[in-house]
């Protein structure tokens, strides 16, 4: 026993799992709403930002439109439960899989393009789609409000609506997601499709002329990582309860997931878990102390760190972290 734990110890990925374990305890020692609240919203983007790294990590495809497929799932689990009742429980696998099948109209004439095209793409039908919703008041008989955003009916503790009046019960919902994006990228990244992606990422040319359908494996690495952030973007709607399309369909949330995955570690299993639990809470200490003066300077803090992370620590925060603790462990 003692040398299985040794051998555990050993590897880089240790610390992290003791991290996310510690987690579930947090609530019983930190009961203060505010650091909850904090707490949930930090979960919140890792998990959206692992959702992220399954395309913009494994497959090397930056996409910076991914608040798009949070808007649609929002949008689709709202309009589900004001208009027909559905529990958001079932509207979140219905807001996944409306955005999975748009990643899949968009990604197959996107993914024939090359070089940087595949961004461009992403961000033009980003800003498409929020440009649309915030002018359009009704779709086919359903009122979609336009700019004004929709107010979702506050049923109280409601957990069937998926609503609580406690938030530890949004901490643990959004750490379970949490836990499960991590297993899903866990799994990919030791399978067939992990090592099709890795190479599409390094040579896409060399790994079709070895035989990868590159397109398919990007479509569907596109597919998976769009049901996952539309999942979490009706965990939003729900926490929040009040959606506006300037705000969830904007390009700040995707320009965050990428720089919280690229800062933390693209393409590794915990560098968007490490990016969001550093980044998130300094975008929050700025805006309380430079928000009113300062306006956006977390986003130069964001670029300063980019730039050092690029330039000295190309494979991100987590590579620094696991050579440190493997020295460590290695002088022990």
């Amino acid at each position: 026993m003692t040398l299985h734990v040794k051998r555990w110890a050993k590897s880089p990925n240790f610390p992290f799992y003791c991290f996310v374990l510690s987690l579930f305890f947090v609530p019983l020692f930190l009961q203060d709403p505010y650091f909850i609240h904090q707490l949930i919203f930090i979960c919140l983007f890792a998990y959206l930002s692992a959702s992220w790294n399954i395309i913009g990590g494994y497959a090397g495809q930056t996409s910076l439109g991914h608040s798009a497929f949070v808007g649609i799932g929002a949008y689709v689990s709202t309009l589900l439960f004001i208009n027909l009742g559905l529990t958001p429980w079932v509207g979140m696998f219905a807001g996944g899989l409306a955005a999975t099948l748009v990643s899949l109209i968009i990604g197959f004439p996107a993914f024939r393009l090359t070089g940087p095209y595949f961004a461009l793409t992403t961000i033009a039908f980003c800003e498409i789609l929020r440009l649309w919703v915030t002018d359009t008041e009704t779709l086919l008989g359903i009122s979609l409000k336009g700019a004004r955003g929709i107010l979702l009916p506050i049923k109280g503790h409601s957990p069937y609506d998926f609503q609580f009046v406690d938030k530890v019960y949004y901490y643990y919902i959004i750490l379970m997601m949490m836990v499960l994006i991590l297993y899903v990228c866990y799994k990919i990244e030791n399978s067939k499709m992990g090592y099709y992606l890795r190479a599409i990422k390094g040579n896409q040319e060399a790994a079709r002329s070895l035989g990868v359908e590159v397109t398919q494996y990007k479509l569907l690495a596109f597919a998976i990582s769009a049901f996952f952030t539309g999942m979490g973007g009706v965990f939003y709607a729900q926490m929040v309860l009040f959606i506006i399309p300037e705000r969830i369909l904007g390009l700040d949330i995707s320009i965050e997931l990428a720089l919280i995955t690229i800062i933390g570690g693209r393409g590794t299993l915990f560098g968007p878990i490490f990016g969001a639990f550093l980044l998130r809470p300094l975008s929050e200490i700025t805006a309380a102390y430079f928000g009113g003066t300062y306006l956006g300077v977390h986003l130069i803090l964001y670029g300063v760190l980019l730039m050092v992370s690029i330039l000295f620590i190309p494979k991100g925060m987590t590579e620094l972290f696991n050579r440190l603790y493997l020295k460590l462990i290695r002088s022990l």
